[in-house]
């Protein structure tokens, strides 16, 4: 029999963690902030509910999740490895979802299965840790069973960020490879020990990238399963977003949107010179190339769409108005600071503190907020840009309306119920588990920016000013610290596979506020 891992690392658990990128919700707001259709997120009811699969799906606490919050939909999610499938059909039953399926499929497998077409296909840190062969079959899987008009969630790591530290990966690699009969975590701790010693001999690669010894640093901090997984699969592919384009584009896939909301605010990720020179770039996949070598882009996630439509100015500007969105964070630890690519920034108290005040009563759409006091003179473009800067930051999300907000609640409560008891033993992967902080961000509150230097923005900036508007190392867009990579931007603390924070966060995310937090369910709040 053939090696079932193909290459993939199967000795060490995957670590857990829950990707609220991939929530039908947050997928929609940054649809809509490109002008993109999200109607596929519907599905086309009452007959034909929404029908969302998941490709490697992990321990599958995402799409458990997703299943609980929308009880009227059809999930489908796969992963080779066993033990993880095991895991998360026993979560489900636990939870008694009826909606959720899980398969141990490879990705061939799936392609063949009885499945019905879906709506929406996510793959979430997969596609740069597989070999070619099977981003084919990826390729094959959406050409075949996603719907017109359907919707692909896809993450990836990508060039130029990463640069700097392909050498320390490939190293890691190959040191590994000397080790082999000793265990994976053995193996890795070899190969952080050699490269340390390799830092203190003054080695020309630490002397030409003063980012690697952070780096290097940090990975000693991470779980070993989180370097596992992200530096030791036989697999490993690093991208330009104009290749993954090209590619796609065999499954009839178009580029829709970036699937990070703070992505969509040019005045916290590029330059006013940099936004014109960007905006001289016609092709849509040179462009977002051109970004990410703006903002030295080393994780992106990405909405794709198989039959792209754009809406109008009118339809964007009426859907987004009739948007609820919901405060993910108790009001009085709301931060008034971010990190993002220009540098520090900090929100003014005058934009953002109503806006968080009116939240905190209730989930409010944007009309509602623009017609209550006093933030109906702040008018509609810095509401949008204040909201989209609370979401980026975990401390706002997207709503569920009333309706759908009280038929998920009983599946949720059950949920909940499962994750409370499972408590003990998740914790063990939090990196917070206080109420109110956002899951997987790395020690709870921002740090605090510095005043001096700090500049105000342009007329109409939303309410920022900038601190380190000039800094050297793009800070992470959403203030984690660095872990070395965990597929995210240099200087960033994405886990593997862009995971919020991959040394674990995973239960972080998995209390009953979590939960309520991550999907917005603020309605259901704990008394």
């Amino acid at each position: 029999m053939s090696d079932w891992t193909s290459g993939y690392v199967a000795e060490l658990e995957y670590a857990q963690g829950v990707y609220r990128e991939m929530a039908p919700s947050l997928m929609r707001l940054n649809l809509l902030m490109q002008r993109a259709d999200a109607s596929a997120l519907s599905g086309q009811p009452p007959s034909t509910p929404l029908r969302y699969a998941e490709l490697g799906c992990g321990h599958g606490l995402t799409a458990t999740m997703i299943a609980a919050s929308h009880p009227g939909a059809e999930i489908h999610a796969t992963d080779f490895n066993p033990a993880h499938v095991a895991g998360a059909r026993k979560l489900a039953a636990q939870a008694n979802l009826k909606n959720i399926q899980f398969y141990e499929h490879s990705f061939a497998e799936f392609l063949a299965a009885d499945l019905p077409m879906f709506d929406v296909v996510a793959l979430h840190g997969v596609y740069s840790w597989i070999s070619e062969e099977n981003r084919a079959l990826i390729r094959d899987f959406l050409y075949a069973k996603l719907k017109p008009g359907g919707l692909c969630y896809i993450s990836y790591n990508v060039l130029p960020g990463w640069a700097p530290a392909m050498p320390m990966r490939k190293l890691m690699i190959e040191l590994g490879e000397g080790n082999k009969a000793q265990p994976m975590a053995a193996r890795i701790n070899g190969a952080l020990d050699f490269i340390g010693q390799m830092q203190k001999a003054n080695a020309g690669y630490f002397k030409a990238n003063p980012q690697a010894a952070t780096r290097l640093e940090g990975m000693a901090k991470h779980s070993r399963n989180y370097l596992a997984h992200e530096y030791m699969n036989r697999d490993w592919n690093l991208f330009y977003h104009c290749d993954v384009a090209r590619e796609l584009a065999g499954a009839k896939l178009t580029f829709a949107a970036s699937a990070h909301a703070g992505d969509h605010v040019d005045i916290v990720n590029l330059t006013v010179d940099q936004q014109q020179l960007l905006a001289s770039v016609t092709d849509p996949a040179v462009r977002e190339t051109v970004r990410d070598f703006m903002v030295n882009q080393q994780f992106r996630r990405d909405i794709f769409a198989k039959g792209l439509l754009r809406l109008s100015g009118q339809e964007q500007v009426q859907a987004l108005a009739n948007t609820r969105f919901a405060l993910t964070v108790p009001r009085s630890s709301l931060a008034l600071k971010a990190g993002f690519p220009v540098g520090e920034v900090n929100l003014q108290a005058d934009v953002y503190e109503p806006v968080a005040d009116a939240l905190a009563e209730k989930p409010k759409s944007i009309a509602e907020l623009l017609a209550a006091e006093p933030l109906k003179a702040m008018g509609y473009q810095k509401i949008l840009q204040a909201l989209l800067i609370l979401t980026s930051s975990g401390q706002a999300a997207p709503a569920l309306d009333d309706k759908a907000a009280r038929e998920a609640k009983p599946h949720c409560d059950r949920l909940n119920a499962v994750l409370d008891r499972a408590g003990a033993h998740l914790r063990r992967h939090r990196l917070s588990g206080q109420p109110g902080h956002r899951l997987g961000r790395a020690g709870g509150p921002l740090q605090p920016a510095h005043a001096a230097g700090a500049q105000t923005g342009p007329e109409g900036s939303g309410g920022f000013r900038l601190a380190y508007p000039h800094r050297a190392e793009p800070a992470h867009p959403e203030g984690w610290q660095d872990a070395g990579n965990a597929r995210g931007k240099p200087g960033r603390t994405e886990g593997p596979r862009g995971r919020l924070h991959r040394q674990d966060p995973a239960a972080a995310g998995l209390s009953r506020h979590r939960l309520r937090k991550l999907f917005s369910f603020i309605s259901l709040r704990r008394s």
